[in-house]
């Protein structure tokens, strides 16, 4: 049967009788569907009334963007289905069904739903056969009903197409013309990477450090699409079993001295050297030692926050330039074992252990540590009390507890460590017993603020003076790494000196630029060998190569490819290559031929970390007999 058709079916000018009052009912009845919708989707990814009542109450909350984006959506999608409210019948149910797919995971995961999540509906779905042979009337139930639903659906839908009238194409048109726009519009605010006074002052706040109170917060349908533009990582062009073959073999394989060095790495919350602001004296010098102990720079990827990238880079080795920008590899991708320098000198023997004073689920760290081969990690949960200063656990509670297990440990020793005392924000008087003072022609509020960050980096400066000389003084072979993670938060600190131009360095600057506002002071030491000096400014994820070079440690990709690399570039940042003869490429990204050696990178950490490891054999040979069943 065929569906009526519109009278008016023309392109003439003006409307109906009625046609004003019938568009007005359809937007009313659009916006009270959503309204629903966007409730009983809340209500069951928290599965809590009052909290989803909560979540409504406010005027500003993004939920009430959320009901105006959807009213959107189905407008646009009936224009394109040609019927009035058809689309709720495809819209409705596959929001549903994510929500209680987003409260399941919630409940028995711990994490929400993420768009990344379906990258691995391959593993679940193999997992099926051995659900369905234990439970089979499980399987027959679920089959059944997926059937059932299937045949409702159809039978509604073939339903509402005979009997509503279809839509004139001027209406259909002119509902395009309003809704795709605003779509657009909403889609270009949501990289949470850069900032939008839109969606700053519609209260969407992305909080992509914690996954939990970003869903919380924004919804579940506006925290899902913040997290949609890390969700593919596609296979680099080329990427094949013969491309990975066509790599040159390293010469060296996995050796450790015969007295394997015990290793220590430190990553310092925002360590920096705040006296190269413009016009700024401190006084006494808050990093004397570390001015003493320099090798080099670390060239952060991030700035003044996004501390799980860096540490993803400084342990893995691999890169988050060849990552989607704005992507958080803990949240996002890793969630089965990836190869880091826990995996491997675990296999060398060595007990790998991970240090920090904060809460164990902020950057997902627990998974992602269990997947990066550790065997401990002691955090605010599990270690003793922490004594503060200020208000966070302080630099010398940390450096006592690395000391204490180091001193306990019989066996060769990899100790991962955080800070947390220095973490931002940096309010003026943060620590009532501040021993340096702070001459600049800023603001008192700035001056002050400038203070609580300096008298936060003299205490890491300082434990880490005590950690050397406390290695100086052992036996055993030991090295240290020391870096900061990125330059801290200091926001109107850096405008007021000139500094910056805004609160934060921009993602795209000319190479001299982004090596002084990306810079953080490194650290590699060795109590048999001394201070490596001359390490320049390098990636943190070339730091596993000269970690390992200083404790006299070979490893066919940390030491060997990597070292090829280290040879070459000295920064691999997602807008410019950093050659080590400070030559830069910019936008290298985006040319149709990528230098072979960095294209070869490439390759290796997407066949790790996504693809099918064909290079595990002869580059990283610790993880073939490693079961990869983990998920996070």
């Amino acid at each position: 049967m065929n569906a009526p058709k519109h009278k008016y079916n023309t392109a003439a000018p003006g409307f109906e009788p009625g046609e004003e009052r019938r568009a007005l009912r359809y937007c009313l009845v659009t916006l009270a569907a959503s309204a629903v919708l966007v409730f009983a989707i809340e209500l069951i990814f928290r599965g809590d009334l009052a909290a989803t009542f909560g979540f409504f109450l406010q005027p500003f909350k993004p939920g009430w963007t959320t009901i105006i984006l959807f009213t959107l959506i189905l407008i646009g999608l009936d224009a394109l289905l040609g019927r009035n409210h058809q689309s709720l019948m495809i819209f409705a149910p596959l929001t549903l069904a994510l929500a209680f797919i987003g409260h399941q995971k919630s409940r028995y995961l711990g994490d929400p739903l993420y768009p990344t999540d379906f990258l691995y509906a391959r593993q679940i779905v193999e997992l099926m056969p051995l659900l369905v042979r234990e439970r089979p009337w499980t399987g027959v139930a679920l089959a059944t009903g997926i059937a059932a639903t299937l045949a409702l659906m159809v039978m509604l839908w073939r339903s509402w197409r005979r009997r509503t009238p279809a839509l004139r194409y001027k209406a259909r048109l002119a509902r395009l013309t309003v809704a795709i726009p605003l779509l657009a519009f909403f889609v270009s605010i949501m990289d949470y990477a850069t900032f939008s006074w839109t969606r700053d002052r519609l209260q969407i706040i992305p909080m992509m450090w914690d996954q939990k109170e970003n869903y919380n917060s924004n919804g579940f349908a506006l925290a899902f699409a913040l997290n949609v533009p890390m969700a593919h990582v596609g296979a680099p062009a080329g990427y094949s079993e013969k491309a990975i073959a066509a790599i040159a073999r390293p010469e060296a394989g996995a050796t450790v001295p015969e007295q394997k060095p015990d290793i220590i790495m430190v990553m310092s919350e925002s360590f920096w050297d705040p006296t190269i602001l413009p016009g700024v004296s401190i006084k006494p010098d808050p990093v004397a030692a570390v001015r003493q102990l320099r090798s080099g720079s670390m060239l952060s990827p991030e700035f003044g926050g996004m501390t799980a990238n860096v540490e993803f880079e400084a342990l893995t080795g691999f890169s988050n330039a060849f990552l989607p920008a704005g992507s958080i590899p803990y949240q996002q991708y890793v969630r089965a074992p990836v190869p880091s320098l826990a995996t491997f000198l675990k296999s060398e023997g060595y007990s790998a252990r991970a240090f920090h004073p904060g809460t164990n689920w902020f950057w997902n760290r627990t998974a992602v540590y269990t997947d990066f081969g550790f065997d401990d990690f002691q955090s605010e949960e599990t270690m003793p009390y922490m004594e503060k200063r200020g208000p966070l656990a302080s630099d010398k509670a940390m450096t006592d507890k690395l000391i204490s297990a180091a001193d306990a440990s019989d066996e060769p020793f990899f100790y991962f460590a955080v800070s947390l005392q220095n973490h931002g924000p940096y309010e003026p008087n943060r620590y009532f017993d501040a021993s340096h003072t702070v001459e600049a022609p800023i603001s008192q509020w700035a001056k002050d603020s400038l203070l609580s960050y300096a008298e936060g980096a003299a205490d890491a400066d300082r434990n880490l003076k005590r950690l050397v000389d406390w290695a100086e003084k052992r036996d055993r072979p030991t090295v240290i790494v020391f870096f900061g993670d990125h330059l801290p938060p200091l926001g109107p600190v850096y405008v007021e000196t000139g500094f910056l131009k805004d609160n934060v360095a921009p993602r795209r600057e000319a190479p001299d630029q982004m090596k002084l506002h990306r810079e953080t002071p490194l650290v590699v030491w060795s109590n048999r060998t001394g201070l490596a000096k001359d390490i320049g400014s390098v990636s943190p994820a070339l730091l596993p190569y000269h970690l390992l070079k200083a404790a006299g440690i070979t490893h066919p990709y940390y030491t060997g490819f990597l070292g090829e690399v280290s040879k070459r570039y000295s920064a691999i940042d997602r807008n410019v290559l950093l050659a080590t003869d400070n030559e830069a490429t910019v936008d290298w990204a985006r040319q149709k031929q990528i230098e072979p050696l960095v294209r070869d990178y490439r390759y290796l950490q997407y066949d790790m970390m996504f693809g099918k490891r064909w290079s595990a054999r002869d580059f990283f040979p610790e993880t073939i007999n490693r079961l990869v069943a983990h998920t996070s």
